[in-house]
Protein backbone atom coordinates (compact mmCIF):
# COMPACT_ATOMS: atom_id res chain seq x y z
CA UNK A 1 0.00 0.00 0.00
CA UNK A 2 1.10 3.55 -0.71
CA UNK A 3 -0.09 6.74 0.89
CA UNK A 4 0.50 9.42 -1.66
CA UNK A 5 -2.48 11.62 -0.71
CA UNK A 6 -1.41 15.20 -0.22
CA UNK A 7 1.97 14.66 -1.83
CA UNK A 8 3.10 16.50 -4.95
CA UNK A 9 4.92 14.91 -7.86
CA UNK A 10 6.52 16.28 -11.03
CA UNK A 11 6.44 13.88 -13.97
CA UNK A 12 8.05 14.85 -17.28
CA UNK A 13 7.14 13.51 -20.69
CA UNK A 14 3.59 13.15 -19.37
CA UNK A 15 1.71 13.51 -22.65
CA UNK A 16 2.15 9.90 -23.75
CA UNK A 17 3.81 6.56 -23.14
CA UNK A 18 5.48 5.85 -19.81
CA UNK A 19 5.13 9.41 -18.54
CA UNK A 20 1.39 9.46 -19.11
CA UNK A 21 0.95 6.04 -17.50
CA UNK A 22 2.98 7.12 -14.46
CA UNK A 23 1.20 10.46 -14.09
CA UNK A 24 -2.25 8.93 -14.36
CA UNK A 25 -1.40 6.15 -11.92
CA UNK A 26 -0.03 8.61 -9.36
CA UNK A 27 -3.19 10.71 -9.66
CA UNK A 28 -5.22 7.55 -9.07
CA UNK A 29 -3.13 6.95 -5.94
CA UNK A 30 -4.11 10.38 -4.61
CA UNK A 31 -1.05 12.44 -5.54
CA UNK A 32 -1.21 15.97 -6.93
CA UNK A 33 0.73 15.59 -10.17
CA UNK A 34 2.33 18.32 -12.25
CA UNK A 35 2.66 16.74 -15.68
CA UNK A 36 5.22 18.38 -17.94
CA UNK A 37 5.60 18.07 -21.71
CA UNK A 38 6.06 20.13 -24.84
CA UNK A 39 2.46 19.46 -25.84
CA UNK A 40 -0.67 19.79 -23.79
CA UNK A 41 -2.28 16.38 -23.73
CA UNK A 42 -3.65 14.05 -21.06
CA UNK A 43 -2.31 14.86 -17.59
CA UNK A 44 0.01 17.66 -18.80
CA UNK A 45 -0.43 20.84 -16.78
CA UNK A 46 2.82 22.60 -17.72
CA UNK A 47 4.17 23.02 -21.25
CA UNK A 48 7.92 23.45 -21.13
CA UNK A 49 10.98 22.79 -23.28
CA UNK A 50 13.09 20.52 -21.07
CA UNK A 51 16.13 20.82 -23.31
CA UNK A 52 16.59 24.28 -21.75
CA UNK A 53 17.44 25.47 -18.25
CA UNK A 54 14.43 27.76 -18.27
CA UNK A 55 12.08 24.89 -19.11
CA UNK A 56 13.30 22.75 -16.23
CA UNK A 57 13.11 25.68 -13.82
CA UNK A 58 9.58 26.38 -15.07
CA UNK A 59 8.50 22.80 -14.28
CA UNK A 60 9.65 22.92 -10.66
CA UNK A 61 8.55 26.50 -10.08
CA UNK A 62 5.07 25.65 -11.36
CA UNK A 63 4.75 22.80 -8.86
CA UNK A 64 5.92 24.98 -5.99
CA UNK A 65 3.64 27.84 -7.01
CA UNK A 66 0.60 25.60 -7.28
CA UNK A 67 1.17 23.34 -4.29
CA UNK A 68 3.92 24.83 -2.12
CA UNK A 69 5.96 21.61 -2.06
CA UNK A 70 7.55 18.88 -4.18
CA UNK A 71 7.75 15.35 -2.77
CA UNK A 72 8.50 13.31 -5.88
CA UNK A 73 10.37 13.97 -9.12
CA UNK A 74 10.07 11.53 -12.02
CA UNK A 75 12.30 12.57 -14.95
CA UNK A 76 10.96 10.59 -17.89
CA UNK A 77 10.89 12.79 -21.00
CA UNK A 78 12.77 11.23 -23.86
CA UNK A 79 13.49 11.15 -27.57
CA UNK A 80 15.53 8.81 -29.73
CA UNK A 81 17.75 8.99 -32.80
CA UNK A 82 19.12 5.93 -34.56
CA UNK A 83 22.24 6.34 -36.71
CA UNK A 84 25.84 5.08 -36.93
CA UNK A 85 28.39 7.16 -35.02
CA UNK A 86 30.00 8.47 -38.21
CA UNK A 87 26.63 9.74 -39.41
CA UNK A 88 25.16 10.81 -36.07
CA UNK A 89 24.14 14.50 -36.33
CA UNK A 90 25.92 16.58 -33.72
CA UNK A 91 22.86 18.72 -33.08
CA UNK A 92 20.82 15.57 -32.35
CA UNK A 93 23.51 14.39 -29.90
CA UNK A 94 23.22 17.70 -28.05
CA UNK A 95 19.41 17.57 -28.06
CA UNK A 96 19.28 14.02 -26.70
CA UNK A 97 21.87 14.63 -24.01
CA UNK A 98 20.14 17.84 -22.95
CA UNK A 99 16.78 16.09 -22.57
CA UNK A 100 17.90 12.68 -21.29
CA UNK A 101 20.72 13.67 -18.93
CA UNK A 102 20.95 17.41 -18.33
CA UNK A 103 17.21 17.73 -17.66
CA UNK A 104 17.24 15.05 -14.92
CA UNK A 105 20.16 16.88 -13.31
CA UNK A 106 18.46 20.27 -13.51
CA UNK A 107 15.18 18.92 -12.14
CA UNK A 108 17.07 17.46 -9.19
CA UNK A 109 18.99 20.70 -8.65
CA UNK A 110 15.95 22.96 -8.74
CA UNK A 111 13.77 20.61 -6.67
CA UNK A 112 16.46 19.68 -4.14
CA UNK A 113 15.52 22.10 -1.34
CA UNK A 114 11.89 20.94 -1.56
CA UNK A 115 12.90 17.26 -1.64
CA UNK A 116 15.11 17.75 1.41
CA UNK A 117 12.26 19.49 3.22
CA UNK A 118 9.89 16.60 2.58
CA UNK A 119 12.31 13.67 2.66
CA UNK A 120 11.24 13.13 -0.92
CA UNK A 121 11.97 10.63 -3.65
CA UNK A 122 13.57 10.95 -7.05
CA UNK A 123 12.72 8.18 -9.52
CA UNK A 124 14.32 8.53 -12.95
CA UNK A 125 12.93 6.53 -15.84
CA UNK A 126 16.16 5.26 -17.31
CA UNK A 127 16.43 2.16 -19.50
CA UNK A 128 18.19 -1.14 -19.77
CA UNK A 129 20.40 0.94 -22.06
CA UNK A 130 21.76 2.50 -18.89
CA UNK A 131 23.35 -0.91 -18.24
CA UNK A 132 24.07 -2.30 -21.71
CA UNK A 133 24.55 -0.90 -25.20
CA UNK A 134 23.04 -1.35 -28.63
CA UNK A 135 24.54 -0.12 -31.90
CA UNK A 136 23.39 3.09 -33.57
CA UNK A 137 22.19 4.72 -30.33
CA UNK A 138 25.28 6.56 -29.12
CA UNK A 139 23.53 9.55 -27.54
CA UNK A 140 20.72 7.58 -25.91
CA UNK A 141 22.99 4.91 -24.43
CA UNK A 142 25.55 7.44 -23.20
CA UNK A 143 22.86 9.61 -21.59
CA UNK A 144 21.10 6.71 -19.88
CA UNK A 145 24.42 5.47 -18.45
CA UNK A 146 24.90 9.00 -17.15
CA UNK A 147 21.49 9.02 -15.48
CA UNK A 148 22.46 5.97 -13.41
CA UNK A 149 25.60 7.77 -12.30
CA UNK A 150 23.55 10.83 -11.39
CA UNK A 151 21.19 8.67 -9.31
CA UNK A 152 24.14 7.30 -7.34
CA UNK A 153 25.36 10.80 -6.52
CA UNK A 154 21.89 11.99 -5.52
CA UNK A 155 21.50 8.96 -3.27
CA UNK A 156 24.76 9.73 -1.48
CA UNK A 157 23.97 13.42 -1.08
CA UNK A 158 20.36 12.86 -0.04
CA UNK A 159 20.82 10.06 2.47
CA UNK A 160 21.30 12.30 5.48
CA UNK A 161 18.08 14.15 4.71
CA UNK A 162 15.92 11.12 3.97
CA UNK A 163 15.91 11.69 0.21
CA UNK A 164 16.12 8.55 -1.93
CA UNK A 165 17.13 8.38 -5.58
CA UNK A 166 16.48 5.42 -7.84
CA UNK A 167 15.97 4.61 -11.50
CA UNK A 168 13.70 2.23 -13.36
CA UNK A 169 15.42 0.37 -16.19
CA UNK A 170 12.91 -1.32 -18.48
CA UNK A 171 13.62 -3.15 -21.69
CA UNK A 172 11.67 -2.11 -24.76
CA UNK A 173 8.35 -0.56 -23.72
CA UNK A 174 5.32 -0.30 -25.96
CA UNK A 175 5.45 3.46 -26.47
CA UNK A 176 5.44 5.91 -29.41
CA UNK A 177 9.20 6.39 -28.81
CA UNK A 178 9.83 2.74 -29.66
CA UNK A 179 7.25 2.45 -32.43
CA UNK A 180 8.53 5.59 -34.14
CA UNK A 181 12.10 4.28 -34.41
CA UNK A 182 11.25 1.15 -36.39
CA UNK A 183 11.86 2.81 -39.76
CA UNK A 184 15.23 4.20 -38.64
CA UNK A 185 16.19 0.82 -37.18
CA UNK A 186 15.32 -0.85 -40.50
CA UNK A 187 17.52 1.61 -42.38
CA UNK A 188 20.45 1.33 -39.95
CA UNK A 189 20.34 -2.47 -39.91
CA UNK A 190 19.58 -2.87 -43.61
CA UNK A 191 16.42 -4.90 -43.14
CA UNK A 192 12.68 -4.56 -43.67
CA UNK A 193 10.51 -2.88 -41.08
CA UNK A 194 8.60 -6.15 -40.65
CA UNK A 195 11.76 -7.85 -39.40
CA UNK A 196 12.80 -5.09 -36.99
CA UNK A 197 10.40 -6.03 -34.17
CA UNK A 198 11.51 -9.67 -34.03
CA UNK A 199 15.17 -9.40 -35.07
CA UNK A 200 16.11 -6.11 -33.37
CA UNK A 201 13.56 -4.87 -30.84
CA UNK A 202 12.76 -8.15 -29.11
CA UNK A 203 15.98 -10.00 -29.94
CA UNK A 204 17.69 -9.29 -26.58
CA UNK A 205 14.55 -10.02 -24.54
CA UNK A 206 14.39 -13.52 -23.08
CA UNK A 207 10.64 -12.99 -22.70
CA UNK A 208 9.49 -12.11 -26.20
CA UNK A 209 7.14 -9.25 -25.51
CA UNK A 210 7.43 -5.57 -24.83
CA UNK A 211 7.03 -4.11 -21.37
CA UNK A 212 3.76 -2.21 -21.00
CA UNK A 213 3.71 1.41 -19.76
CA UNK A 214 1.36 0.40 -16.95
CA UNK A 215 3.95 -2.09 -15.69
CA UNK A 216 6.53 0.69 -15.43
CA UNK A 217 3.96 2.79 -13.56
CA UNK A 218 3.47 -0.11 -11.15
CA UNK A 219 7.22 -0.15 -10.49
CA UNK A 220 7.27 3.59 -9.80
CA UNK A 221 4.40 3.27 -7.33
CA UNK A 222 6.22 0.43 -5.56
CA UNK A 223 9.35 2.57 -5.27
CA UNK A 224 7.26 5.36 -3.76
CA UNK A 225 5.71 3.00 -1.23
CA UNK A 226 7.09 1.77 2.11
CA UNK A 227 9.22 -0.99 0.58
CA UNK A 228 10.78 1.47 -1.86
CA UNK A 229 12.38 3.32 1.03
CA UNK A 230 14.97 0.52 1.18
CA UNK A 231 16.18 1.32 -2.33
CA UNK A 232 18.48 4.21 -3.14
CA UNK A 233 21.38 4.69 -5.51
CA UNK A 234 20.43 1.62 -7.51
CA UNK A 235 18.19 0.80 -10.48
CA UNK A 236 15.11 -1.38 -10.52
CA UNK A 237 15.65 -3.52 -13.62
CA UNK A 238 12.61 -4.82 -15.55
CA UNK A 239 14.27 -5.90 -18.77
CA UNK A 240 12.51 -9.17 -19.69
CA UNK A 241 15.75 -11.04 -19.00
CA UNK A 242 17.95 -8.91 -21.28
CA UNK A 243 21.01 -8.61 -19.02
CA UNK A 244 20.82 -12.27 -17.95
CA UNK A 245 22.47 -13.19 -21.24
Amino acid sequence: MTDLHGKVGVVTGAASGIGRAVAERLVAEGMDVVGVDLRADGPVTVQADLTTRAGNRQAIDAALAAHGRVDVVVPNAGIQHVAPVAEFPEERWEQLVNLLLTSPFLLAKYAWPALVASGGRYVAIASVHGLVASPFKAAYVAAKHGVLGLVKVLALEGAGDGVTATAVCPGYVRTPLVENQIADQAKAHGMSEDRVLEDVILAPHVVKRMVEPAEVADAVVWLLGPAGRTMTGTPLVMDQGWIAR
